[in-house]
C-alpha cells in the first residue's frame, strides 16, 4: 500500500475541483492562489521524479521545512510516492531540541526554506548526514536544488508499493513533558486515520476545511475536501489574527475548521464581541489541550449551523475518543465543573481503551498490569490500528511508552483518568502532573476546575511540591485581568473559600499569581506545571 494512492484516487475522481487555496493580502481584503485536485497530483509527480533523479530513494529520511503553501502538500505525497520517510519537526521546540533531534534521525535529504539552509551551514555538525539538499526559493547553489528546477520533470510517476507496516513518516512530539520523540508512523496508520476522521465526522468532498493546524489537510485532501491555508503562523497559534481568520472562514465559506484551542479562544472573543455568527461552519475541532466548557458555550452562540468537537488522543495515538461541544453542554459539563475531570467521550471504532492502575516504571507485558475499575482513577492506556508501535532510535522510550500484548502494542498515553459505567473516558490530568499527599492522589485538571469557576480566574494550575507520597501542594491562578491592580488578600480569600467548598480541594492553602502562564511550543496552551512548580519552589512567584 502507500497513503498517496489514496490521493491519487480522489485526484482522478474530482480532476478539476479546487484542492488548495492560498491567501494573499490585497488591501483591506484577500485574493487566493489556486490549486485544482488534477494540478496538484500532476506537481507531485513532477516532484517525485525531479527528487528522485536528485538522488532521494526509498526508506530514506529526509528533513521538511517548508511552510503551508500550494506546494506543500505535493511535497509530502511526492515523498510518499518515492517511499522516502518525511521527517515533520516543530521548530518551536527550541534550537537546542531542534538540533538534537536532527542529529538523532540523521536524515538523508532536506527540503527547506532559505533560512534552514542558511541553519544548515551554521551548525553543520548536526547536519552533517544530509546529502540530498532542496530550497523553496533561490537558484541553485553548489548541489541544492531550487524547487522551481524539479517542476521540468514529467507529469506521471508509479508509486512505490509498501509493506503496510513500512515506516512513512517520522513526527516529533512537542516535549511538552519531557525531550522531543520521533514517533514512527506506517502506511497503515495514516490509512486507518484517514478513514477514522471521515467517518468521525461524516466528512464528504463537499466540505470546505480551514486548517490551523497544517497536517490536518493531509487528511481532508485525501477526502476531496478543499483546503483553504489561513493567514497565519502555525507555529504560533496564540498570535493568529482574529480578524484574519474571520475573512479567511467568510470568503470560502469554510465548513470544516482544527486547530489549537488557542486560536478559537481568540476568534470567539472576537466574534462575540463584534457581534458576529459563523452560519457556514458545521465543524469546529479543537485538540491539544482540555477545553473549558466556556468555549464550548460560546460557540454555542457563533455557530449556528455548527457545534465543537474535541478529539482526543496524542501524537503517538490519533483519534482514541471523541465528543462535540453540544454533547458536553447538556450531559458533562456541570460534573467537570465539580471536579470529575474533562470528559473526552466515547473511545472511536476499533480503538480499544482502558485504565491501569498508576506506575512510573516499565510494563513489559499486560498481565502485569492492573486494570481498573469504573470510576477509579488511573493511567489510560489504548491499543488499536491507529497506535504507533515505538520512537525512533529510542528503544528506553519506547520501552517506557508501550506494553506488550500478544502480537498487539498498548501504548500508555501518559495521562491519568478513568471510565464511566457508561464507557466514557474522563480525563482528569497528566500523569506527571499528578500530586501524591499523604493523604491521597489529586489530580490537576480535576482541582483546577473549582478555581477556574472564579470570575477573575483565566485559568489556573496545581503542582505539586517535594518527595511523592508525601508532596505539598499549591495552586497558581492567571487572572482575567493581568496588568489591572486587584486587592491580592480578597482574591485569596474568596479562593480559599472555594476551595474549602470541595472536598476535592479542601486541603489545598497556598495561592500564587502569575501574570502569564508558561505553555507548550505546538498549541501553545498546555500549561508547564513542572515549570510553575519550580518557580513556587524558588519562591519566584
Amino acid at each position: 500500500m502507500n497513503i498517496a494512492d489514496r490521493f491519487t484516487d480522489t485526484a482522478k475522481k474530482y480532476k478539476n475541483k479546487v484542492a488548495v487555496k492560498y491567501p494573499r493580502r490585497a488591501g483591506k481584503n484577500y485574493r487566493y492562489d489556486a490549486i485544482t485536485f488534477g494540478e496538484l497530483e500532476s506537481l507531485s509527480n513532477q516532484y517525485a521524479n525531479g527528487l528522485s533523479g536528485i538522488g532521494f530513494r526509498r526508506g530514506s529520511k529526509t528533513l521538511l521545512f517548508v511552510r503551508p503553501s500550494l506546494q506543500f502538500p505535493a511535497l509530502v505525497f511526492a515523498l510518499f510516492k518515492i517511499g522516502v520517510i518525511p521527517v515533520l519537526i516543530d521548530p518551536g521546540m527550541g534550537r537546542k531540541n531542534l538540533l538534537t533531534a536532527i542529529e538523532e534521525i540523521a536524515p538523508e535529504g532536506l527540503i527547506a526554506e532559505p533560512e534552514v539552509h542558511l541553519m544548515r551551514i551554521l551548525f553543520s555538525k548536526s547536519f552533517k548526514s544530509v546529502r540530498f539538499k532542496v530550497t523553496t526559493k533561490g537558484p541553485k547553489v553548489g548541489n541544492c536544488f531550487p524547487l522551481s528546477m524539479l517542476e521540468d520533470s514529467k507529469n506521471t510517476f508509479e508509486s512505490a508499493q509498501l509493506e503496510p507496516d513500512e515506516m512513512a513518516a517520522i513526527l516529533f512530539t512537542s516535549g511538552g513533558t519531557g525531550r522531543p520523540k520521533g514517533v514512527v508512523y506506517t502506511h497503515k496508520i495514516y490509512t486507518e486515520q484517514t478513514r477514522l476522521l471521515r467517518e468521525l465526522f461524516s466528512l464528504n468532498e463537499n466540505e470546505i476545511d480551514l486548517p490551523c493546524f497544517p497536517l490536518f489537510s493531509l487528511f481532508t485532501l485525501c477526502m476531496g475536501m478543499t483546503s483553504c491555508i489561513p493567514d497565519m503562523n502555525p507555529s504560533q497559534p496564540a498570535k493568529a489574527d482574529p480578524n484574519k481568520l474571520l475573512q479567511n472562514i467568510t470568503d470560502n465559506k469554510v465548513t470544516f475548521m482544527a486547530g489549537s484551542p488557542a486560536i478559537w479562544e481568540a476568534l470567539g472573543d472576537y466574534c462575540e464581541k463584534n457581534k458576529i455568527t459563523l452560519p457556514s461552519v458545521k465543524y469546529l475541532v479543537m485538540f491539544g489541550a482540555p477545553v473549558r466548557n466556556e468555549l464550548h458555550e460560546k460557540f454555542s452562540r457563533i455557530l449556528p449551523n455548527g457545534t465543537t468537537y474535541t478529539p482526543y488522543g496524542a501524537t503517538e495515538s490519533l483519534p482514541v475518543a471523541n465528543i462535540s461541544g453540544k454533547i458536553i453542554l447538556e450531559q458533562t459539563a456541570a460534573l467537570t465543573a465539580q471536579g470529575r475531570g474533562t470528559c473526552v467521550g466515547m473511545p472511536v471504532p476499533s480503538v480499544e481503551v482502558s485504565i491501569i492502575e498508576i506506575r512510573d516504571n516499565i510494563i513489559e507485558n499486560i498481565s502485569k498490569a492492573k486494570i481498573l475499575k469504573p470510576y477509579e482513577i488511573g493511567e489510560i492506556i489504548v491499543k488499536g490500528d491507529i497506535v504507533t508501535q515505538c520512537y525512533y532510535n529510542s528503544p528506553q522510550e519506547t520501552a517506557q511508552a508501550k506494553i506488550k500484548d500478544g502480537e498487539s502494542i498498548w501504548h500508555r498515553i501518559g495521562d491519568l483518568g478513568y471510565k464511566d459505567d457508561r464507557g466514557m473516558i474522563w480525563f482528569c490530568g497528566r500523569k506527571t502532573h499528578r500530586a501524591e499527599t499523604d493523604s491521597g492522589l489529586l489530580c490537576s485538571v480535576m482541582c483546577e476546575a473549582i478555581f477556574n469557576a472564579h470570575p477573575d480566574v483565566r485559568r489556573s494550575a496545581l503542582v505539586a511540591l517535594g518527595e511523592k507520597g508525601k508532596q505539598s501542594v499549591a495552586i497558581v491562578i492567571e487572572r482575567n485581568t493581568v496588568g489591572k491592580k486587584f486587592n491580592k488578600k480578597i482574591l485569596e480569600q474568596e479562593l480559599l473559600r472555594l476551595a474549602g467548598n470541595n472536598a476535592l480541594t479542601a486541603r489545598i492553602k497556598s495561592i500564587h499569581f502569575c501574570d502569564h502562564f508558561p505553555v507548550d511550543v505546538r498549541h501553545n496552551i498546555k500549561i508547564d506545571r513542572l515549570k510553575l512548580a519550580d518557580e513556587v519552589a524558588r519562591g519566584k512567584i
